[in-house]
Formats: structure tokens, sequence, C-alpha cells
């Protein structure tokens, strides 16, 4: 057996599970219908451009997490947002959520400097759109430490992770789960086979990715690919929201 691979995996497995059992937000997910939400992680300009388009051929918005920091650089997943991205972004009707300023890594990251990135990437976006404020955020690279989901828990109504599944039952506003497009972008039909199983639960499948692109990154899809993923959604029944607005209607839903 591989030492460093197998070592790689326990703390994998440690990670995770960290990020699951402690500092819970329990919400409970009671909805006839099934929810969905696109999001795009970093915020590279090939996801509104390329992303947004396509979602707007359909009627649909969605969930740009863009870390400030980041604005007007080249990064692992391509050519981030400008200034005048991130007005367009709103102006159609997408939601801005919170990356951290400096893209900070999850776990390696101390929560406490975890949340210092969290309250600057706002206050640097209160000064860039006056006005504009973030609600949701989605954990860079990693699962969080207990403490930094903690902190998290302070400045937003929700968090999203990864975990390549969708959330049903109770689940955890602290760490909600998504599903990663580009780990499966060569195989849609396992895109399509958890959009029909969310359908059959009746739960809130958050999808996830980061540029699209006819040339993407290791981190993005292509558009005809999200474009499938899209089409096939859209005709799914369920209701498609961007994360803030899906919340919204499932908590007056489970309310009711």
């Amino acid at each position: 057996m591989n030492a460093p691979s197998f070592l790689a995996r326990v703390q994998g497995r440690y990670i995770r599970s960290s990020a699951h059992l402690f500092f819970k937000r329990p919400f409970a997910i009671k909805t006839e219908v099934p929810f969905i939400s696109f999001t795009f992680d970093d915020f590279p300009r090939s996801a509104l451009h390329s992303g947004g388009e396509i979602l707007r051929t359909f009627g649909l918005t969605g969930t740009y997490y863009a870390s400030l920091g980041l604005m007007g650089k080249r990064a692992p997943t391509g050519t981030m947002f400008l200034q005048k991205d991130l007005n367009a972004l709103l102006e159609q009707g997408h939601e801005l959520g919170c990356h951290t300023f400096g893209h900070c890594h999850a776990w390696e990251t101390k929560p406490d400097v975890f949340e210092e990135s969290l309250i600057f990437n706002k206050r640097v976006l209160s000064e860039l759109v006056p006005g504009a404020s973030f609600k949701t955020m989605s954990y860079p690279i990693s699962p969080p430490r207990p403490g930094t989901k903690q902190k998290a828990a302070r400045h937003f109504v929700c968090c999203r992770g990864g975990g390549q599944t969708f959330n049903v039952g109770t689940t955890d506003l602290n760490y909600l789960s998504a599903y990663f497009l580009e780990k499966t972008r060569d195989n849609p039909e396992s895109v399509k086979n958890l959009i029909d199983q969310n359908r059959f639960a009746r739960g809130w499948l958050i999808l996830a990715t980061h540029d699209v692109s006819e040339t993407p990154t290791p981190y993005g899809c292509t558009p005809k690919f999200f474009e499938d993923v899209v089409k096939y959604a859209a005709n799914s029944g369920a209701r498609i929201l961007p994360v803030l607005q899906a919340w919204e209607a499932l908590r007056e839903s489970a309310s009711s």
C-alpha cells in the first residue's frame, strides 16, 4: 500500500467528517416540488458571459461566488471577472455570493483569518457596488474547519460546500451539499440521473462549476455540456432559483 496516498485518504475522510459533524444549523426541506440552483465559484468571466447567457436563454439566473481579491486576475479557473461584470451580473438578476476576499483555503486557513477575509470581501463589495451585499457564501477549495463553519454562520443565511449530492430531509445551512459538474463533464448522463433522483426525493440540488468555455480548465465545462444540463434541469419540473431565493422559498414552504 502506498503510504502517502493512504494517509491522504485518512486525512480527507477526517476533514469531510469534521465539516459535517460540528456546528450544524439544521434546516428541514419540505416541498412538493424539487429545487435546483446553478452556482459558479471564483467567478471567471466565462461563467457570466457564456454560462450566464445559457441560463438567460432558458429564463433562469444563478449564483456567482466571488473572491474580490481575484478581480481582473488570471487564476487556475480562467480569467476572472472585472468590476463592470459585477454590475452586469446584478442587473441581469443573478445573485452575487461571497467566496472570501483572498480565496482562502477553507481547511488550511485559521478560522479567525478566514472570517477576516469574509468581512473584508463584504467591505470591498460595498465600495465597488454601493448597496450590494452578500447573503450566501461558498467555501473555497476544501470542506471547512468546524470553527470556520461557526464563524461563517454569523454572516450568511447559508453556506455551500461540495459532496457530490443533493440536499434532502434535514440539511445543514452551514454546509449545504453541491454537485460539481466538472467531475463528470464527460458523462452527462450521471448529472441527469442525479436531477432525476432529486426530483423523486423532492430535494434541493445545487449544481456548481467554475469556467464555461470551449477549452475549459480542469475545473470547468464546455458550453455544450452546460447547456445540455440546464435544458434537462429546466424540463425536470424543478423550481430553478439562485441559492438565496431557493432558501427563501424553501423556508416559506416549510413554515406553511
